[in-house]
């Protein structure tokens, strides 16, 4: 299951404006100190992709990550897009062996 919030819906509508409306992935990108997260990206559906058309835009997750994601929910807010599931995605302790500089 997919939900996109008024504000998401909106702000992909001034995206496409005057554009083609392509795919939008939803993928897991590795997320630094705070571990992996949820993020977006324009992108061809491929065969291990579930596809949901959501108030007139297309979104392709990778069928696993979907299947563990359970409901994923896109909102849009001052600081951009966030993008939620039901289900924690985060490794424990975070993503954070870089820099020494997270606080422990």
């Amino acid at each position: 299951m997919l939900e996109i919030t008024e504000n998401a819906c909106k702000e992909l509508d001034a995206f496409f404006d005057g554009k083609e409306r392509t795919s939008i992935r939803v993928y897991l990108a590795s997320g630094g100190c705070s571990g992996p997260r949820l993020a977006l990206a324009l992108d061809t559906p491929t065969e291990t992709d579930t596809v949901f058309d959501e108030k007139g835009f297309s979104f392709v997750i990778n069928s696993d990550l979907c299947s563990a994601a359970k409901a994923i929910k896109v909102d849009f807010s001052y600081m951009g897009f966030s993008v939620e599931s039901e289900i924690p995605l985060a490794v424990a302790g975070g993503g954070c062996s870089c820099c020494g500089g997270c606080p422990a």
